[in-house]
């Protein structure tokens, strides 16, 4: 078992106690930081920095070095698995991913293969295991999937969407072929994420970006059962310790319970859930991580104190808490304000 120097992430985590409440930001190693910019621009595009071990593991320590953070996380994209599985992901200035050859039919579903992340994705197990070994057990590091619902979004929709309107279609017309979608999204996801753990990978979150777009029916059917089956499919035991998994489903307040009796160990909260209302629903059963509004990081020293305070006076004293942002820091935030908010959730829960 590889000796850690900081623990805090995990045994938050645990609901263990802890000195201080931990913290990493969702998106901490990207376009905010001017050193990400220049090995962006070195590497030529995002998914070539993707591609390069080298360049990935420098990106995934940037934010390390410049704060003091309890966790690092792989730099990568939700959107490989498809990638992977043909569709041919690219990225257009300034309109994010899309697809080549997006699926419509159930003709291209049924032509879909079930990926195998040690022939088709090595370049993020190479990426993990580099940042294991350049972390050296400084703080734990976690690995990511998106959730089958949310690549399935994007895989329908060739691209980002405001109103998913052919998954949703699809969904309504031909729920049986969205479902034979999903089974094969959600075996891929379970061997790309326990491919991550048997690279080196000490956590796992599971990214359900756009489950909170669903109908209450629909989420529990068509998103969090694929999630609960991807979590009984995890490795739980990886270098003599338990891998935790972090279910983050945005928008997904109403569902807390639910995600709750997943198995998972934790769940993020986006940044419109109160997190004392969330901890008395959930927190006998899970750790809480969250969930400070992004946003707020576009303010002065006060204002992020005073938010980081609430929040913290909201989840109360006790164990089982991450801090986080309710979602990925955005690239317009300045690096000095990343800085006082991380560095005020360690002050702030130190002195309670």
């Amino acid at each position: 078992m590889t000796e850690l120097k900081n623990d805090r992430f995990l045994r938050a985590l645990a609901r263990q106690p802890v000195d201080k409440t931990p913290v990493w930001m969702m998106r901490q190693a990207g376009r905010y930081l001017p050193e990400y910019r220049q090995v962006r621009a070195q590497a030529g595009d995002f998914m070539s920095l993707c591609k390069n071990t080298q360049l990935a593991c420098d990106v995934t320590l940037q934010p390390l070095e410049r704060f003091d953070l309890d966790a690092a996380i792989l730099f990568s994209d939700i959107l490989t698995i498809p990638d992977a599985m043909g569709l041919g992901l690219y990225f257009a200035e300034g309109e994010g991913p899309k697809f080549r050859k997006p699926v419509r039919t159930e003709k291209d579903i049924d032509q879909l293969q079930i990926i195998n992340t040690a022939k088709d994705l090595t370049y993020v197990t190479d990426a993990v295991t580099a940042i294991r070994r350049a972390l050296n057990g400084a703080v734990p590091l976690i690995g990511f999937s998106g959730s089958p619902w949310t690549l399935a979004t994007y895989m329908i929709e060739g691209q980002s969407s405001r109103d998913f309107a052919r998954a949703k279609t699809m969904l309504y017309t031909q729920p049986e072929v969205l479902h034979q979608l999903l089974e094969k999204l959600s075996l891929s996801v379970i061997d790309y994420l326990n491919a991550q753990i048997r690279s080196g990978a000490q956590v796992v979150q599971i990214f359900d970006t756009w489950g909170g777009a669903l109908s209450n029916n629909a989420y529990q059917t068509f998103s969090l059962d694929y999630m609960k089956k991807i979590v009984d499919g995890l490795i739980k035991h990886s270098d003599g310790r338990d891998v935790p998994v972090i279910l983050f489903t945005k928008g997904g307040g109403h569902w807390l319970e639910s995600m709750a009796s997943t198995g998972c160990d934790c769940l993020g909260l986006d940044w419109t859930v109160d997190i004392g209302s969330a901890r008395s629903r959930v927190g006998g059963q899970v750790a809480l991580q969250g969930n400070m509004d992004p946003a707020v990081l576009r303010g002065d020293r006060a204002s992020i104190e005073t938010e980081v305070k609430s929040i913290l006076t909201s989840f109360g004293t006790g164990n089982g808490h991450i801090f986080n942002l309710g979602h990925g820091i955005t690239p317009d935030i300045k690096p000095q304000n990343a800085k006082i908010f991380i560095d005020a959730v360690h002050e702030f829960s130190l002195q309670r």
